[in-house]
């Protein structure tokens, strides 16, 4: 009896997280080695990574642990967080979720896991709901043309100033910033505007634009609606008087004064920037969170980030996509004015259903009573003998208290009201849809004053603080779908139809190349829900989040140690925001040594468009470095150009493994080269899903990366944002890290300034990633490195005798993801790569990368989670469609009339008249297909060019919908 005795201490770790993370089993990865022709794994990434980078030692990580281990770890540094009643403002705001959308977006797979809308066929549901967000924002600002988010209020900012210096007719000049705008925006101006030689002024322009200043010129002028201080002013005369200087004007708002305000269009603003947080998304300790941009008809070309449009389909149906090609980085490379390459889709989807869920009366009334509390809470201060700065405000109160600011902020503190410390003589104050009256006697006790009238006699005695020549008269949010789903039942239903549409990891494998679409435990998922952090404000004291500030400090120690790099910055909140930090950062390191001639940026012809985009915004200039037909940097014209620059080389931009999936051999003698130059060497991090655990680009070579950890460390895609980009560099570069003006903890002093609104970025989803790392433990992540190097070459042997695999490393292996080459089919047969990836649809697949980095070719990438049934259904699939292409090589099926020039086909084609050569069974359910489990696409391919010529980028009315 005893022979199958199994240990308590084995029974209490139950099944390691590991083997849930990772699709194949040990039988499965058996007969995926023996396809590939390894014995094992670790003989596999033997031969595919080169000797030259390999890591001798084990991750140097605390040992695995169980996913209910990990949750009460959790639970105890969320324990460590004081949530107080957060009065602070300067942006973010307390708001309430409606659960409807807690649990039916934001805790639902069928939202987070998506990936960004390219395939816009299978993305309908999402689409619509950006379109709902950028109606919320068009219709608020009173201007006309929206994107589908950015990263945060500050960088939108940012991105304005850009816009500005790019369209407008005063090429030389300052941009003029208000010194009431949020502090944090002016940091992450001040930021973005020195590497490129714009110099920003900030003055106070409640009298209007200083002369001395008008005289110097002024290409943009940038204004807060409401101030920090909280003050309502009327921008009109200064908007007009910038204009007679020929700048361009953006107006930071907030989305629900605008409710009851004039639109910053009808005030005769150019642009609209701001955040979106308060419309439902959780402070999350400074993120993520969807900031928005509007701009007039005359700039909508030229808006940065991504649009969403309605266009028609083969049928001549409306349908969504995204419009103009908007990621202009990857068109306009050096030429770009931003390296934006991400948004905040899943954010600003929840702010929009907000919207759609509250309608704009509920909006209204929101706004109304979030002002009702600050005025209220003014006419107690008023009468309690305190200075209330200014007559007219909407939400927050700016109160001059000579000398006793800090006493009153800390009494506040205790009674668990958190104000904002100005200076030592002023105390800011901000209500929002949480306050209560329990807030407001707190914040009369913090003040001294308790012998007051009832709130509802305070109440009765006061007016509104509103300017009447301010006040909103026009309607707003007038489409249907603000209006109809009033119950949880009709928003639910909602809800559920749209996620209907669309096709995310909850349904099948994205094998994107380059994007590294894995799982999303549910576990590491959980705690981002939880109050305690999802309901800190990012200027709270740092005391009240000791458990949020040790979370991340493991995780940037965690991070170094398995990368290589001595020191980690997580303020970067997207990718390309990583890989500007990490320039600045190289940047200010030759300026400290007295190198500033160091500008010239080498980068791979082959590289990601943000390298050079971000090159340019960190003030560098970029030279292009040929690619090799193997896919390899050319090594020759590398030192050709080494040799031309080299008193000039700043930093080598590569991508490691390199942009077309392979290990180069040759990286450590390229990363010696530009260090013999004086240069540094800068590696792209978005392909490190092959390293981690194998070896460390900090190790071999590297003297800085980005990280993207919504690839590698599995925080979700969300349909196209949130992201996080964490920055990691060797201590040379260290004291170069972004830091914060309002969080000195958050970086040193000094720093390049920061790079996001908030002191550590998208805080809120951290802990996604700290409990990836925690689960899996050193050996979990090496195994899931080596398996999906393995899945990776599987695939490439499974379609090899089909298609060419176009590069190969050592050993004729690829890295983690392949590139399978379309061209000489497209030549021979007319099907191109648009075809076979629409025809995918069909199937029940996603497409792979179409394209990037060479035209005509899908970059197919599995990732570890997925299990072997999914891999080999892709790979029966992608064979069954090359015999398709054969059909229509021998002519079968004709050319311009054969099932993948005609997918994807929706359920409407099972009826009516069929007059094609394939059958509808063939049409819809190709081999393999289960009518049971069939996706069905909401549309058919969708006519790009006709949505580009006729740009709507708002909720069209029902009647266009008709026919």
């Amino acid at each position: 009896m005893t022979a199958n005795r199994i240990s308590l201490e084995a029974l209490e770790r139950g099944t390691p997280f590991a083997q849930r993370h990772i699709g194949p089993d040990s039988e499965a990865q058996a007969k995926m080695l023996a396809q590939v022709g390894f014995a094992s794994l670790d003989e596999l990434t033997a031969t595919a990574v080169p000797d030259v980078i390999k890591s001798t030692e084990a991750l140097n990580l605390p040992e695995a642990r169980t996913e209910a281990e990990v949750l009460a770890e959790l639970r105890g540094l969320a324990d460590r967080n004081q949530v107080l009643s957060s009065m602070i403002g300067l942006g973010y705001h307390g708001t309430f979720t409606p659960p409807v959308i807690l649990r039916n977006v934001m805790e639902n797979p069928a939202w987070y896991t998506a990936y960004t809308p390219y395939q816009p066929e299978i993305s309908q549901g999402r689409l619509e709901a950006l379109l709902n967000f950028q109606t919320v924002v068009a219709d608020l600002t009173g201007l006309p043309t929206s994107g589908a988010s950015l990263l945060d209020e500050g960088t939108a900012a940012a991105e304005a100033m850009a816009l500005a210096r790019r369209v407008g007719k005063v090429k030389d000049g300052v941009f003029l910033v208000d010194a009431d705008c949020l502090p944090q925006t002016v940091a992450v101006i001040q930021t973005r505007a020195e590497p490129t030689g714009v110099e920003v002024v900030v003055a106070d322009l409640s009298e209007g634009i200083p002369a001395e200043v008008a005289e110097r010129g002024v290409f943009g002028v940038l204004l807060q609606y409401p101030g920090a201080t909280g003050a309502v002013r009327d921008p009109r005369a200064v908007i007009e008087q910038a204009h007679e200087l020929g700048a361009i004007v953006t107006v930071a708002a907030d989305l629900l004064a605008l409710t009851l305000l004039t639109s910053p269009g009808e005030l005769g603003a150019d642009i609209a920037v701001g955040s979106s947080q308060r419309f439902g998304v959780p402070m999350g300790f400074g993120g993520p969170h969807a900031g928005f941009m509007a701009v007039r008809d005359t700039y909508a070309r030229s808006l940065p980030g991504r649009l969403v449009g309605v266009s028609v389909d083969a049928d001549g149906n409306k349908a969504y996509r995204l419009a103009l090609q908007t990621r202009e980085q990857h068109i306009r490379r050096e030429k770009a004015t931003s390296n934006i390459c991400t948004a905040q889709v899943l954010l600003a989807v929840m702010a929009g259903m907000y919207a759609v869920y509250h309608g704009p009366e509920g909006l209204a009334a929101i706004a109304r009573r979030t002002h009702r509390y600050a005025a209220v809470l003014a006419a107690g201060l008023r009468a309690g003998g305190a200075e209330v700065v200014g007559e007219a405000f909407f939400d927050t109160l700016t109160v001059r208290v000579p000398g006793r600011a800090a006493e009153v902020v800390a009494a506040a503190r205790e009674a668990g009201v958190n104000l904002r410390l100005t200076d030592a003589d002023h105390v800011g104050i901000a209500c929002d849809e949480t306050t209560g009256r329990e807030q407001l006697a707190a914040v009369w006790s913090a003040f001294g004053i308790t012998e007051l009238p009832a709130i509802d006699e305070l109440d009765a005695a006061t007016e509104d603080a509103l300017p009447a020549g301010l006040l909103r008269s026009d309607a707003y949010l007038t489409h249907p779908v603000f209006h109809q789903h009033r119950s949880e039942t009709a928003m639910l239903r909602y809800l559920r139809r749209l996620a209907d549409r669309d096709y995310a990891l909850d349904r099948g494998m994205i094998p994107l190349g380059s994007c590294t679409m894995k799982l999303n435990a549910t576990t590491e998922m959980e705690p981002v829900t939880w109050p305690e952090f999802g309901g800190l404000h990012p200027f709270a004291p740092v005391e009240q989040a000791e458990g949020y500030l040790t979370l991340i400090r493991e995780l940037e120690e965690r991070l170094a140690a398995v990368t290589g790099y001595d020191k980690v910055s997580l303020q970067p909140n997207a990718g390309s925001q990583g890989e500007l930090a990490g320039l600045l950062a190289v940047r200010a390191y030759h300026r400290a040594n007295g190198d500033e001639q160091r500008t010239v940026c080498l980068i791979p012809s082959s590289a990601h468009g943000t390298n050079a985009a971000s090159a340019v915004m960190a003030g560098m200039k970029v030279v292009v470095v040929k690619t090799g037909e193997d896919g390899e940097v050319d090594t020759a014209d590398l030192h050709a150009k080494i040799d031309k620059h080299r008193d000039e080389l700043a930093v080598l931009m590569v991508t490691y493994p390199s942009t077309h999936g392979v290990f180069e051999e040759h990286i450590s003698e390229i990363c010696a080269a530009v260090h013999e130059a004086g240069g540094q060497v800068y590696v792209d991090g978005a392909n490190l899903n092959a390293l981690v655990g194998l070896a460390g680009p900090g190790a071999f070579g590297g003297d800085v990366s980005h990280l993207n950890l919504h690839k590698t460390f599995c925080i979700p895609h969300g349909g196209g944002g949130p992201g996080v980009g964490p920055v990691a560099v060797r201590s040379h570069l260290a004291p170069y890290l972004p830091n914060h003006p309002l969080q000195p903890t958050a970086g040193p002093e000094t720093g390049v300034g920061p790079v996001s609104a908030a002191p550590w970025g998208s805080a809120g989803i951290l802990p996604i990633s700290w409990a990836y790392v925690r689960l899996m433990g050193g050996e979990g992540l090496k195994r899931a490195t080596q398996v999906a190097v393995l899945s990776a070459n599987y695939i490439a042997k499974r379609l090899e005798p089909h298609y060419p695999v176009l590069y190969t490393g050592p050993g004729g292996l690829v890295a983690h993801e392949c590139i399978i080459d379309l061209r000489p089919l497209t030549k021979a047969t007319g099907v191109t790569v648009d075809d076979v990836a629409k025809r995918l649809i069909d199937y029940g697949f996603h497409a792979p990368t179409m394209s990037f980095p060479v035209a005509g070719t899908l970059m197919i990438e599995p990732t570890e989670s997925e299990d072997l049934a999914e891999l080999d259904r892709f790979c029966a699939t992608m064979i069954a469609i090359r015999e398709e292409i054969d059909k229509v090589g021998s002519g079968e099926w004709a050319k311009d009339d054969n099932p993948l020039r005609n997918a994807p086909h929706t359920a409407a084609a099972l009826g009516g008249e069929w007059s094609h050569a394939y059958s509808r069974e063939e049409a819809v359910f190709p081999a393999g297909v289960s009518a049971a489990d069939k996706y069905w696409p909401p549309v058919r391919r969708i006519d790009g060019a006709y949505g580009d010529r006729n740009l709507v980028c708002s909720c069209p009315p029902l009647d266009e919908y008709d026919g």
